[in-house]
């Protein structure tokens, strides 16, 4: 059974111990289904984060509507997808097929998942769609509205109308039991650092059961300028933040990654046919990295255009996945830093190209277990 507190969450790491039949079955050279599939609805977005990937992930955008949307939900579950995440280059609130799409995919069996910046999220639809969901994550990288305001891009009202929300959806659970988990993220920048303690005591005051402090992730070129040497000096308040954690609030830093100086142990890329991206103008690429026009040797195609399950069946998408599982693809260098797949690549590395042997599960099942 799963441990639904947040003791149980596995925010830094992976979840592919406790999918051992799917790992075995790739490592036998099998065509698996992806567990999870991390997709966006559109890639229209209310704000302008200043660390935003999404403006590097340009391509053509086709429209994602109910039918294209119902149809890939439905070719999920058929073939095997365990859970659907509304997390991707777009902010998928923008669709106002969102909330039947969340209660279709539950119907269909999915484990459903929205991340959001919260402002366009309709208070009035969260009775319908919380028990639904396996988590509802607000992405807030900020605890004061002045600074909120900055770092996203928006007005300082954005901030008010967020933290209502936040503060609805937190009531609705507790007044109904549900098992749904609601979170908070920052995506973490050095300058960011007078936020930390702020946001993380601002998560306990409202009552959500976790605030997970991430590192922000950047392409090859370095477009977004991060300076990962930076991180080391954010040490000591990062661990004051986790203090702030109670028996019913966890504060989590994704240390693995924030003091990893955006490197890798890899060169080759194996996370994909376990959990893959979609872009929210439809595009199926192997991860979000590669989501931008100037990357189409890795585009699969559309599901605006051809159904996700004929996809799947068909040997473009396996063409693609050889590829970058290959020696003419270098993880190191054509492709951008600390991404999804991270902690599932470094797990598939040591199994594929070290030799190590599968993790059997240990202890009790983790929270959000197919969300890997």
């Amino acid at each position: 059974m799963e441990k639904n507190t947040p003791s149980s969450l596995i925010l830094d790491g992976h979840k592919l111990a406790w999918h051992h039949d799917r790992v075995e079955a790739w490592l036998r050279g099998e065509r698996i289904a992806p567990i999870t599939v991390d997709c966006a609805l559109t890639r229209k977005c209310t704000y302008r984060c200043t660390y935003c990937y999404g403006q590097l992930q340009a391509n053509d955008e086709l429209n994602m509507t109910r039918d294209v949307i119902n149809r890939f939900l439905d070719d999920a579950a058929e073939i095997g997808v365990k859970a659907v995440s509304f997390v991707s280059d777009g902010e998928s609130t923008c669709n106002p097929h969102l909330y039947e799409a969340v209660l279709r995919g539950r119907a269909n069996g999915l484990d459903m998942a929205i991340g959001t910046n919260g402002y366009l999220l309709d208070d009035g639809r969260l009775e319908d769609i919380l028990p639904a969901l396996t988590y509802l994550r607000f992405n807030i990288s900020a605890g004061e509205p002045r600074r909120y305001a900055e770092i996203h891009g928006c007005a300082e009202k954005c901030y008010h109308k967020v933290l209502e929300t936040i503060r609805k959806a937190v009531a609705i659970k507790k007044t109904r039991g549900l098992p749904v988990t609601i979170g908070l993220q920052m995506v973490l920048l050095p300058e960011f650092r007078d936020q930390i303690l702020p946001l993380a005591r601002l998560g306990r005051e409202l009552g959500v059961d976790y605030l997970v402090i991430k590192h922000c992730s950047d392409d090859e070129d370095h477009s977004l300028g991060v300076d990962y040497d930076k991180y080391g000096d954010l040490v000591d308040v990062l661990k004051e933040a986790e203090t702030l954690s109670t028996a019913d609030y966890a504060v989590r830093a994704k240390w693995s990654k924030i003091l990893s100086g955006g490197r890798r142990c890899y060169n080759r890329c194996y996370g994909p046919p376990f959990i893959i991206q979609f872009s929210g103008s439809g595009l199926v690429a192997p991860c979000g990295m590669l989501f931008n026009t100037k990357y189409a040797r890795y585009h699969i195609g559309n599901i605006a255009e051809t159904s996700f399950k004929e996809m799947w069946k068909g040997e473009r998408y396996w063409e693609v996945m050889n590829l970058i599982a290959s020696d003419r693809f270098d993880a190191r260098s054509m492709c951008g830093s600390l991404c999804l797949q991270h902690k599932v690549n470094e797990y598939l590395w040591g199994l594929k190209a070290e030799g190590r042997t599968p993790v059997l599960p240990q202890g009790e099942q983790p929270m959000h277990v197919n969300f890997i």
